[in-house]
């Protein structure tokens, strides 16, 4: 894990696979933070959705024994919205590099669609 330094403090930068990791041994929750039609095509399995257009920070989980993680597509929203965060005084906060393009390039298991149903469907590169 990297250390970002933003205005509102430092940000945790954590890389797919030690998210991967992490949620594994349940030692974080997992926020995506896209838009709900993004998140129904596919997600991490697990993640909580709180779309960056009504992102608050009040309404994040309290982080009492697991650490908030945000993941977007690309990292751009995430980062943006766990600065946000900080500045409402949430601390630690941590968002995912790459976001889950990068999840998907690192061939972590995920939740997609089955294009002939419709139907969500776990992959597993």
């Amino acid at each position: 894990m990297k250390t970002q330094d933003t205005d509102a403090g430092p940000l945790e930068v954590w890389t797919p696979q030690e998210v991967a990791q992490a949620l594994d041994k349940g030692e974080i929750a997992v926020i995506d933070v896209r838009t709900p039609q993004e998140y129904m095509f596919e997600h991490i399995e697990g993640a909580m959705l709180l779309p960056m257009a009504f992102f608050e920070p009040s309404r994040l989980p309290a982080q009492e024994g697991k650490r908030l993680v945000l993941y977007c597509g690309s990292s751009a929203r995430s980062g943006k919205m766990a600065q946000k965060a900080l500045a409402s005084g949430v601390t630690p906060m941590a968002h995912m590099e790459g976001g889950f393009a990068a999840w998907k390039e690192a061939k972590l298991p995920h939740i997609g669609t089955d294009m002939g149903s419709g139907a969500p469907k776990r992959v597993t590169p």
